[in-house]
């Protein structure tokens, strides 16, 4: 591939990762408005399913959101009674985020989602886990650069 040819739209990575984020995260939409909940709630709401409870900091990392933008994302979910914010009372500066019985019910309204989305993308579930495991790969090592 001459030079010119990497400087072309459709040959940048970066603007294909860009569509198919948007284009999987429109995919989801429909789902998630049942659910009464945004994307980003919904990434919250797996890691709480795992795990039950995790620290503002913890959340932060595993879904690389900064604080600025989980912290007004948790106050709405608090609201929603889907979370639950306390702070550690070894260290106040420490908030805990438990899921709530409300947060663990959407669990079930939820299973389907992953099924349907595997439906519509036209891929194998194989597919599916090599270029999730491509794509990891590469965040991975675009992370050293950090």
């Amino acid at each position: 591939m001459s030079s010119s040819e990497f400087l072309k739209l459709e040959n940048q990575l970066c603007f294909s990762l860009y569509a198919t984020s948007r284009a999987v995260t429109r995919m989801y939409r429909p789902f998630l408005e049942e659910l009464g909940i945004t994307y980003p709630q919904y990434l919250v709401l797996l890691v709480l399913w795992d795990q039950k409870e995790s620290t503002v900091k913890e959340l932060s990392e595993k879904l690389d959101l900064d604080s600025g933008t989980l912290t007004p994302m948790l106050k709405r979910m608090e609201a929603q009674k889907l979370v639950q914010r306390k702070r550690s009372v070894e260290d106040e500066r420490v908030v805990n985020i438990q899921i709530t019985e409300e947060g663990l019910a959407l669990y079930e309204k939820a299973l389907c989602i992953p099924q349907a989305l595997l439906v519509s993308s036209g891929l194998s579930p194989e597919e599916i886990f090599q270029f999730n495991e491509q794509l990891k790969h590469i965040i991975s090592s675009v992370n050293t650069f950090k």
